[in-house]
């Protein structure tokens, strides 16, 4: 018998560690940039725009936008079964699961303003180009939109970090505790690096 949730759900994890994961390291890895100040990040964004448009929008829409849209709405779904009591059970992972739950319902708000403010008003409707000058402004001119950003990212890093756990879970590939122990640690590891990362490129727009 063909058991459908058994199969989306992998096909949900799998959206979400390949095409998060994606964006995610694509986007620290260009914002970091900005640690060499404004030629270094602007001459990496120039490196975006070297892609033909039809190309660059063919991708971001079929290898981003619409695998992650299904991972977002498929996620609410599974968030809304799930039954977080971390108080209740003070078990680490019972934390990461409620985490994972509650950074999920935060990303789908962040994502919705960062990328309508940046991606559709500035740079599709205006045609403002995305610059090293435009983010500096924009984070050092309301100190209270460069923290939601960092918690947005931070809150990204821990999804997809804790995602990578639950993913060799879902797929079998961390069968005993031990395994997923060592995995998790791991991903911790992997997920506290990109925040101090993260961290250090933003604070380079409030000192340069």
């Amino acid at each position: 018998m063909f058991n459908t949730t058994f199969y989306v759900r992998r096909l949900h994890s799998l959206c979400g560690l390949v095409c998060l994961g994606a964006v995610l390291f694509e986007h620290i890895f260009t914002n970091s940039m900005a640690m060499g100040g404004p030629a270094a990040l602007n001459g990496a964004l120039g490196m975006m725009e070297l892609i033909p448009k039809p190309i660059f929008l063919g991708l971001e829409i079929g290898a981003i936008a619409v695998p992650l849209l299904f991972h977002a709405i498929y996620g609410v779904y599974i968030a809304l079964q799930a039954n977080n009591n971390p108080g209740r059970f003070g078990y680490v992972r019972n934390w990461c699961f409620a985490l994972q739950r509650w950074t999920a319902w935060f990303l789908v708000v962040f994502l919705i303003w960062h990328i309508f403010y940046l991606r559709i008003f500035t740079k599709g409707i205006t045609g403002t180009p995305i610059s090293y000058e435009l983010l500096q402004s924009y984070f050092t001119g309301n100190p209270i939109v460069a923290i939601l950003y960092i918690l947005g990212m931070f809150a990204a890093i821990f999804h997809f970090c804790n995602g990578i756990t639950t993913f060799c879970m879902t797929w079998g590939i961390t069968k005993g505790p031990r395994s997923q122990n060592v995995v998790s640690a791991l991903s911790m590891g992997l997920c506290a690096v990109l925040c101090l990362v993260t961290l250090a490129f933003m604070g380079s727009y409030f000192v340069m």
